[in-house]
């Protein structure tokens, strides 16, 4: 009943940019924090910025100052601006979202939503 659907990765050359964008479809009631994660390979997920409904934002160190994060609440949508591209900044980036969405005649039910994924490739 709700997906998040990401698009804007691919391959860049180190020093250059991409705009990832995730947008939140289905019985959306409403949508809190939003943020994005991303998993190189053979490590961890981490966090890579997160955004509130109100605006106020937060990021990794790793990425501050050439990565921004913003949202449109009437699009259901959050997108990350990512400047300055690093090798190391390769991984699959995840979309999150904390929602609540319908289910059901006058029900509400929270959901912590994940999209599929998108490649981000740096070269050096």
């Amino acid at each position: 009943q709700v997906q998040l659907m990401e698009s804007g990765g691919g391959l860049v050359q180190a020093g250059g940019s991409l705009r990832l964008s995730c947008a939140a479809s289905g019985s959306i009631f409403s949508i809190n924090r939003m943020g994005w994660y991303r998993q190189a390979p053979g490590k961890q997920r981490e966090l890579v910025a997160g955004i509130t409904r109100g605006g106020s934002t937060n990021y990794a160190d790793s990425v501050k100052g050439r990565f921004t994060i913003s949202r449109d609440n009437a699009k259901n949508t959050v997108y990350l601006q990512m400047n300055s591209l690093k090798p190391e900044d390769t991984a699959v980036y995840y979309c999150n979202a904390d929602l609540e969405y319908y289910s059901g005649t006058n029900n509400r039910k929270p959901l912590d939503a994940w999209g599929q994924g998108t490649l981000v490739t740096v070269s050096s």
